[in-house]
C-alpha cells in the first residue's frame, strides 16, 4: 500500500499556539493512528500577524530582534525573519507600528509613524536582504508610509522647506517630496506587500475612514487624515506622475500600501499567496493524500482571503481532500464548504470557558486529529 503523505498547513490559533505548535499537535494526534504516514509541516499566516514566525518555522529561517522607533517615538523591541539564505526578509509592519505596543488611550493616529518600519527595512539590507515582504497589518499608524519613507533618507517638507512632523496628520502640509536622499539600496530590492484587504487610500472604503476609528480617530480627526492623505495623493500625481490613491490595497495599514507602491516600487497580493508561494506549499501539496488546515476561528468572513481558503484552493488545483480544524465554528462557518474545505470540525469537546478551551487547544488538536485518523481508516477499510 502506498505511503499515505499528509500536508499539514494550518494558521496560529490565536493566544493559544502559534502555527507550528498546532501543526505539530495535529500531527500528534494523527501519528496514534498512522505511525508511517510521511508528515510535512507547513505553518502558514496570511501576511498579518504571525506571518513571520510561520516563515521562520516552515522554511527554517533566522529571527532578528531590533531596537527601533515604536510609533508615537519611544524605543521599541520589534522584529523581523530571514529565509532563503538571508536573501528574503519578511518583515510584520505591526511589529514597529502596530496597535499592540499602545495601550488603547494612547492611540493617536495623528502623530503616530512607521518610522520604524523603515528602520527594519534598513536592517534587512545590512543582513543582505534583496526580497523583502512586508506584512500590513495591525498598524497603530495613518501616515501613508511616509515615517518609513524618511527612515530610509526621504525628506517630506512644508511650503517653506521645513521636514514635516511625524503622523498621518502632518501630511496636511505637504508640498514637497524629495527622494534624492532615499538608500540606493532600495533599487536593488524587489518589494511584496502583502495584506487581506482591498481597500483605496482615500474616501468612504479609505485607510482613515474604515481604519481610523480603530487606531483612536474621532469622526473630526478620521476626515482630516482623510484630507492629510489626499494631499499626499495630489503630491504624488503632481511631481511624481505616480497615482497611488486607487490603487486596490494602497488603505492597508494606514495608508502604507500606497507608501510601499510609491517609495519602494513594491507590488501589492493577498497575503496568502505570497506565504503559499514562499513556502512552497503548492509543491508539496501535489503528491499529497490528505491536506489538513485550520485556525482559531471559523466564521462566515474565513472565505475572504483567509488562509483556509487559500490553502484549499491550492490542495484542490491538484484534487486533494483537505480537513480543516478550528476552535470556534461561528455564524457562517459552513460556507466553506463551498471553497474547497471538505470537512470541518470544531476542537473542543463541549461547553467551556473560553480560558479553559485556549488552555487545552493542543490537548484538543491531538484528539481531533486521532479521531479524524480513525474515521478516515474505517472509511478506507470498507
Amino acid at each position: 500500500m502506498k505511503q499515505k503523505k499528509i500536508v499539514i498547513a494550518p494558521d496560529s490559533f490565536k493566544e493559544s499556539l502559534s502555527a507550528l505548535e498546532v501543526a505539530q499537535s495535529i500531527q500528534e494526534g494523527l501519528h496514534k493512528v498512522w505511525p508511517d504516514a510521511d508528515y510535512v509541516l507547513v505553518p502558514m499566516a496570511d501576511g498579518g500577524e504571525g506571518t513571520v514566525r510561520s516563515l521562520v518555522d516552515a522554511l527554517n529561517g533566522e529571527l532578528i530582534h531590533k531596537q527601533v522607533t515604536g510609533p508615537l517615538g519611544e524605543p521599541t523591541e520589534a522584529f523581523y525573519g530571514l529565509i532563503n539564505d538571508n536573501h528574503t526578509a519578511v518583515i510584520e509592519i505591526a511589529a514597529a507600528a502596530g496597535l499592540e505596543h499602545l495601550k488603547k488611550a494612547e492611540r493617536n493616529p495623528l502623530i503616530a509613524t512607521t518610522y520604524g518600519v523603515g528602520e527594519l527595512i534598513h536592517s534587512a539590507m545590512d543582513h543582505g536582504a534583496r526580497h523583502i515582504i512586508l506584512g500590513l497589518g495591525g498598524s497603530a499608524t495613518n501616515d501613508g508610509g511616509c515615517g518609513m519613507a524618511q527612515a530610509l533618507g526621504a525628506r517630506l517638507l512644508d511650503a517653506e522647506g521645513q521636514e514635516l512632523s511625524a503622523g498621518g496628520s502632518a501630511l496636511i502640509h505637504l508640498d514637497t517630496i524629495d527622494l534624492s536622499g532615499l538608500d540606493p539600496r532600495l533599487k536593488e530590492v524587489r518589494f511584496e506587500a502583502a495584506t487581506d484587504v482591498t481597500n483605496p487610500l482615500t474616501g468612504s472604503k479609505g485607510a482613515s475612514a474604515i481604519f481610523g476609528p480603530q487606531k483612536g480617530a474621532d469622526p473630526d480627526e478620521v476626515i482630516r487624515l482623510d484630507q492629510a492623505l489626499a494631499r499626499f495623493a495630489m503630491i504624488v500625481r503632481r511631481d511624481h506622475k505616480s497615482e497611488i490613491e486607487t490603487v486596490p490595497g494602497s488603505g492597508a495599514a494606514g495608508g502604507l500600501g500606497a507608501g510601499a507602491f510609491f517609495f519602494l516600487n513594491s507590488t501589492i497580493h493577498p497575503g496568502i499567496e505570497l506565504v503559499i508561494k514562499e513556502s512552497g506549499l503548492e509543491e508539496k501539496i501535489s503528491d499529497a493524500t490528505l491536506v489538513i488546515t485550520g485556525e482559531g476561528k471559523i466564521d462566515g468572513q474565513t472565505i475572504f482571503g483567509k488562509t483556509l481558503i487559500g490553502v484549499a484552493k491550492c490542495a484542490k488545483r491538484h484534487y486533494v481532500p483537505v480537513i480543516a480544524f478550528a476552535g470556534s465554528l461561528a455564524e457562517g462557518s459552513e460556507s466553506v464548504s463551498e471553497h474547497g474545505i471538505d470537512a470541518l470540525f470544531s476542537i473542543v469537546p463541549g461547553i467551556v470557558s473560553l480560558d479553559q478551551a485556549l488552555k487545552d487547544t493542543r490537548v484538543n488538536l491531538i484528539r481531533t486529529a486521532a479521531n479524524i485518523a480513525r474515521v478516515w481508516q474505517i472509511a478506507q477499510n470498507k
